[in-house]
């Protein structure tokens, strides 16, 4: 019986082809015995949830921040989507180099380094002046969180054995990335109200004390012992996401036939193809493309779209909304949204046990029914003034719900049954489609909501155009789940 924390190298994860084989009952019985709960084993969790805790609290403070943010520093709305999505792109353009330089470097080295580049990127966040300046420190802090995201969902299903064990610990990651972001708009209202700065520096000393902790509690682990970079890879890939990005945000203002935003589009597609051709020849692949072959995998990779796509641009448009067009203040806009990451906070650590027993499909089809009816029932009962009781409420309590089933689901979807080598291919790979998928939607809300506002819309029609998007993507992840549901309960009633 091991009473440490089981390192990477040495983690059980029953995942392997080999894994078809039934080990002998003995070791079955051992299993549990060795996954045992010790302290150290809790403090390694509470150092990785408190990253996930920092990433929620500082999406949702900034987020809250944005108005003052554009009042001071005069940026228009395509302007301050860049300080959302100049973060989202860093973060999804390098999730997979960050997965795969865990892989080979060793999980604690990259994790704690790139944690301290998250905490210097907080702190000049805070002190800039500049407009381009606060957007190119969301671009690095996002950098610095593509490392540590999917290194520390690697430390975690490594650590933990699939099965209840680590169903068990992703459900508590996940109250942790919800509680983060509920106590970021309830303290991202009352920070914009002494200045939007204290938004970016409060970080700062949460990521130091988790770095500390780090150092002292997160085993060391063996680097690969062969592999190598895929630079190409992450290049292409960022820079045609990049690209794909402001093409779709600038188009609305130069035209979408602008020989410039056609010369975009193109040299965008480009870079992607690139990087598709790139993964099939490269020795050492971002993506061994193999492993979109599996179709539970891809599902859970295009339902993270779906549920990152459709919630960050809704509650990108209600700040917006809430505190320019009502004059809500940004305590009071905080709190209107918060029914969502409270049911998010309290439902998250039921969602393991709901894994265990039911699997992960019927979960995210619950999920992406919440979402789909939630933004429905916004488009069907908003009207030009959304009622905050009758409207927003509800969705908001919907939306909730929706993140509370599918985040945890997705997440161990996307993880089940990839080997310990992969792992971190496997968590980069699901997280950059959601960061990368949120980035495109939100790029052509931004470009409908801009284009709604110069038409004269008036109250809440200029979103409305938004929120039919969102509910497009939701419903369409619905489908995707449903679809492969149905081609499976066919013949057993046949």
């Amino acid at each position: 019986m091991h009473a440490h924390v089981p390192s990477s190298d040495v983690a059980i994860t029953d995942t392997s082809p080999a894994s078809t084989v039934r080990p002998p009952v003995a070791a079955a019985v051992r299993a549990p015995a060795e996954q045992t709960w010790t302290p150290r084993l809790w403090g390694v969790l509470a150092v990785l949830c408190a990253v996930l805790f920092l990433d929620g609290l500082d999406v949702s403070m900034v987020g809250v921040a944005l108005p003052s943010i554009g009042a001071e520093l005069g940026l228009s709305t395509t302007s301050l989507q860049w300080i959302v999505n100049g973060y989202v792109l860093g973060y999804g353009g390098l999730l997979l180099l960050g997965g795969r330089t865990a892989d080979l470097l060793g999980r604690r080295r990259v994790f704690l380094t790139a944690l301290a580049v998250f905490a210097v990127a907080s702190l000049v966040g805070g002190l800039v002046d500049d407009g381009t300046l606060l957007i190119v420190t969301r671009f690095v802090k996002g950098l610095a969180a593509a490392f540590t995201a999917p290194t520390a969902l690697s430390i975690l299903t490594t650590t933990f054995h699939e099965g209840p064990a680590r169903n068990r610990a992703l459900s508590v990651f996940s109250v942790f990335g919800a509680s983060g972001y509920s106590s970021g708009l309830i303290l991202g209202g009352l920070l914009t109200s002494f200045g939007w700065r204290w938004t970016f520096l409060t970080p700062v000393p949460l990521a130091l004390i988790a770095l500390v902790a780090g150092i002292a509690l997160i085993p060391r682990d063996r680097p690969s012992a062969d592999g190598g970079h895929d630079i190409v890879g992450a290049v292409t890939l960022t820079g045609g996401m990049l690209l794909a990005v402001y093409t779709v945000v600038s188009a609305p203002d130069r035209g979408w036939l602008d020989p410039f935003t056609l010369g975009s589009v193109a040299l965008a597609a480009a870079l992607l193809a690139g990087f598709f051709v790139t993964e099939k020849r490269v020795r050492h692949p971002l993506i061994r493309l193999g492993i979109l072959r599996i179709g539970s995998i891809v599902r859970a990779n295009l339902s993270i779209v779906a549920l990152f796509g459709s919630y960050l641009s809704f509650q990108f448009m209600m700040t917006l909304y809430l505190q320019d067009v009502l004059h809500w203040s940004p305590l009071k806009m905080a709190m209107g949204l918060l029914p969502a990451g409270l049911l998010v906070a309290f439902g998250s650590p039921f969602v393991g046990r709901l894994i265990d027993r039911y699997g992960t499909p019927p979960l995210i089809i619950s999920s992406m029914a919440s979402l789909s009816l939630g933004y429905v029932w916004f488009l069907a009962t908003a009207g030009n003034v959304p009622h905050y009781a009758f409207t927003i409420l509800p969705t908001m309590l919907l939306l909730g719900g929706g993140f509370a089933f599918g985040f945890s689901s997705i997440m161990a979807q996307a993880t089940d049954g990839i080997d310990d080598s992969e792992q971190g291919l496997a968590s980069g790979l699901v997280q950059t489609s959601g960061q990368v998928g949120a980035a495109l939607v939100l790029a052509v809300v931004t470009a409908l909501v801009a284009g709604g506002t110069a038409s004269g819309g008036d109250g809440f029609a200029e979103f409305h155009p938004g929120v039919n998007l969102v509910s497009a993507v939701a419903v369409v992840g619905l489908a995707l789940n449903l679809i492969p549901l149905l081609r499976r309960t066919r013949p057993r009633h046949a």
